[in-house]
């Protein structure tokens, strides 16, 4: 299973980032290209302690949406919402220049995966409180997610 903690699933990942551009179609949902770069750097902002994110867990988001969302070999579904802290627009970082914001999306990528096992990450808003395992699947399958929605 790919992870964040694989350094070849990370470039594979890496890789995948060069392909987007301002021409990038959305194949689902409603974020365009731009703003799901900020998206997924806010993810990464969030799990590093950089911002904060009221939870919206669960007993079964905790329990059974975290295992078949982490470990069922199925892509993840269209259509989930986020929480606001992670939407452009409603509380989550608006685009400025996109090549820019792809620059930092890079960085925090290399930040989260270089993070070790002692790290002591926040609690996830949806999971809640994961292993550093679990965190580095997430991350490997939450880029994944969101590349693909723009064929990257």
């Amino acid at each position: 299973m790919k992870t964040l903690t694989n350094a070849a699933d990370k470039d594979e990942i890496a890789r995948r980032l060069d392909a987007l551009g301002p021409a990038s179609e959305r194949r689902w949902g409603k974020m365009s290209v731009a703003e799901m770069i900020c998206h997924l750097s806010d993810a990464f902002k969030i799990a590093l302690g950089e911002r904060e994110a009221k939870s919206v867990s669960n007993l079964f988001t905790r329990n059974v949406m975290k295992w078949a969302g982490l470990w069922f070999p199925t892509k993840w579904p269209h259509g989930v919402e986020t929480v606001p802290e992670c939407k452009a627009g409603m509380g989550g970082t608006p685009p400025v220049v996109m090549e820019r914001d792809l620059d930092e999306l890079r960085g925090l990528l290399e930040r989260f995966a270089a993070q070790p096992r002692g790290f002591v990450f926040p609690e996830h808003s949806i999971f809640g409180r994961m292993t550093h395992a679990e965190w580095m699947r997430w991350g490997y399958l939450h880029m994944d997610h969101h590349l693909r929605q723009f064929g990257a």
